[in-house]
């Protein structure tokens, strides 16, 4: 039987070697089959043991949408396949998360030459000065609508300037990296907190009264408070006056339980009010904290919320009264309502709802208000009115609700995040909301109608672990003070001028 078939296979190669034609046919055969074969049978035939592939076809390359074949990525400067190894290879240089940051590197610098290149950048088809203030003085636009468009306007004229940082230790601002900034009240302070290097936290306060331009110098106020605790959540607490105390919640670490810190801002040297005496410091045993806020609701004066896994603690800071409230999940982000005696709480679960503080039990129906994400809550903010709440979550969604109805009223897309703890800030005076992604990008949009303004990048290379933290203000320095927005990234603050 074998012998008989390797017969036939001889006279089938004297056959072709007698018939031009027919070996003509033959290789035109096996040509046409291999033009037929998929891209994943070219790479297996062709490159089996090799880390590069050649692309299938130049057709294939020029095309906007090329197959996606798994373990390969296509490079189309080189117009090549390459083999995708493992990223906990050290030795290779090409795997997806060096490839995406790539990609990242490379927009990034883009988007930071046209900003170089731009001075004006456009929020609107059509929306110019001219035009604007034509169509004001012809009676198109009311007041409300000429303001809105105006602080538009301005958003588009920012252009990133660096801020200089005076302190008593030059070496610490040069080493140590600002993770968070945290403007108060009335925008002439910033609490930061920095990562030092050797490891842990330490916090400073900032004094805005000099940043004016064009010579824009700050000056940084430290002390000798020092943490290897992660700072999981920070707000300014007016405990004597008006923003005398910060509020830090703080992880626990080995045998060290969490705890909420109130720090008093005249413990920086020169940064509290003429004739304020220094403050104590005060700590309580909170373990497990996720989030705090201030209250400035008289009916709930001296008090301040923590929220922990499936608890939500509220704590008054003079008698030492405590209420809590248990939940279902962790929660991640709180505010206090100023006219109604309500605490807003985000939770893992996706849900937001609110507690009415008057309520001394735990009965079924203290949850006053119940909303739903679908991912866990990160920041919820509530409007002046106190009609409307606006929540950010895991999944990048940024929704303004109606608390009167219950129902999702606008959605603001092009929010980036994945597991991140990202604040939201929102700024009704100008109508504008500000994220900063995990993408490091910061965007801004237009609260009124949900359309994305500016894309600010990042002025360092981008990184999960460098993501700015953002503050804006009408009158950075006070009453008086410079519009804005500041960034803090790395070891460089930046402000962007709203002129």
């Amino acid at each position: 039987m074998h012998k008989s078939s390797w017969k036939s296979r001889r006279h089938g190669r004297r056959s072709q070697r007698q018939n031009p034609r027919l070996r003509q046919h033959g290789s035109d055969e096996r040509c046409s089959t291999r033009a037929q074969q998929s891209p994943q049978d070219y790479v297996h035939i062709h490159n089996h043991n090799d880390g590069e592939v050649p692309s299938t076809s130049s057709n294939t390359a020029g095309s906007s949408s090329v197959p996606d074949l798994p373990g390969y990525y296509f490079d189309p400067e080189k117009n090549r396949y390459f083999r995708l190894l493992p990223g906990h290879n050290n030795c290779n240089p090409l795997t997806k998360e060096g490839i995406q940051q790539k990609e990242m590197e490379h927009k990034r610098l883009q988007l930071l030459e046209e900003e170089n290149k731009q001075k004006k950048k456009i929020t609107r088809m059509g929306l110019n000065a001219s035009s604007l203030l034509q169509k004001s003085k012809l009676g198109f636009l009311n007041a409300t609508t000429y303001c809105r468009l105006a602080h538009e306007l301005r958003v588009s004229c920012m252009q990133r300037k660096k801020v200089q940082i005076h302190s008593s230790d030059p070496s610490a601002l040069a080493s140590d990296r600002f993770n968070f900034i945290l403007a108060d009240t009335n925008s002439d302070r910033l609490f930061t907190v920095n990562d030092v290097k050797v490891g842990g936290s330490k916090y400073g306060i900032i004094s805005l009264h000099g940043l004016q331009t064009p010579t824009l110098r700050v000056h940084m106020h430290e002390n000798l408070y020092f943490t290897y605790r992660k700072v999981n959540s920070v707000c300014w607490a007016s405990l004597n006056h008006l923003d005398s105390h910060i509020l830090l919640c703080l992880m626990g670490i080995a045998e060290t339980p969490g705890c909420a810190t109130l720090l008093p801002a005249s413990l920086f040297v020169n940064s509290h009010p003429a004739g304020d005496r220094p403050g104590m410091l005060c700590s309580f045993r909170i373990p497990g904290a996720w989030s705090c806020a201030w209250s400035s609701n008289i009916q709930a004066n001296n008090c301040f919320s923590t929220g922990l896994s499936r608890w939500v603690l509220v704590t008054n800071v003079v008698t030492g009264h405590r209420q809590s409230f248990g939940t279902s999940s962790d929660v991640l982000a709180q505010q206090f309502a100023v006219m109604t005696p309500l605490l807003f709480n985000g939770c893992r679960s996706g849900e937001i709802f609110a507690i009415d503080i008057r309520c001394r039990n735990q009965g079924k129906n203290w949850k006053a208000t119940r909303l739903f994400h679908d991912s866990a809550v990160t920041s919820v903010q509530i409007l002046q009115e106190e009609q409307y709440l606006m929540a950010s979550d895991m999944a990048g969604t940024i929704k303004l609700w109606d608390l009167r109805t219950t129902k999702c009223i606008r959605q603001y897309e092009g929010h980036v995040n994945e597991y991140a703890l990202l604040p939201l800030h929102v700024h009704e005076e100008e109508g504008i909301v500000v994220a900063v992604g995990q993408d490091c990008y910061t965007r801004i949009w237009s609260l009124h109608d949900t359309h994305l303004l500016r894309t600010i990048p990042s002025p360092h290379p981008t990184s999960k672990t460098n993501i700015p933290s953002v503050a804006f203000s009408s009158r950075f320095g006070g009453i008086q003070g410079a519009p804005g927005l500041l960034m803090a990234v790395q070891q460089d603050l930046y402000y962007f001028p709203y002129s």
